[in-house]
């Protein structure tokens, strides 16, 4: 991290601490050359999930719109508002988590069903 007092690259982390809800981590930090200290925040970079739809037009994956559509899908279904929650949090995490940052709508749709069959399958039993 370069210094914004004397512009030398080598500092020191002397305090870190979790700022806005786990969101960001604001360090102090002293210069190793100057003595001065400085506050530098740091942020998890995230990249956009592309959702390239049938006609193969594309546009960045909606938290929401997924959402609204698993909803939907659930009205007559006895899943809980909770469990669709979780199904999307599933869903998001598995997006995040692969290498691809382009999926297909078709791909999101096998993870819903497989999310759906194991809440299914957990209400049957």
């Amino acid at each position: 991290m370069k210094c914004p007092y004397c512009s030398y690259e080598e500092s020191k982390v002397i305090d870190s601490r979790s700022a806005d809800d786990g969101e960001r981590i604001r360090r102090r930090r002293e210069c190793l050359r100057c003595g001065k200290r400085f506050t530098t925040h740091e942020v998890i970079e995230t990249v956009p999930i592309i959702v390239v739809k049938r006609d193969k037009s594309r546009e960045v994956f909606d938290r929401n719109k997924l959402t609204g559509g698993i909803l939907r899908a659930c009205e007559k279904r006895p899943v809980s508002i909770e469990q669709i929650e979780n199904m999307v949090n599933d869903i998001e995490a598995q997006l995040q988590s692969s290498l691809d940052r382009e999926i297909t709508s078709k791909q999101i749709g096998y993870f819903f069903n497989f999310f759906l069959w194991e809440i299914i399958i957990r209400n049957c039993t």
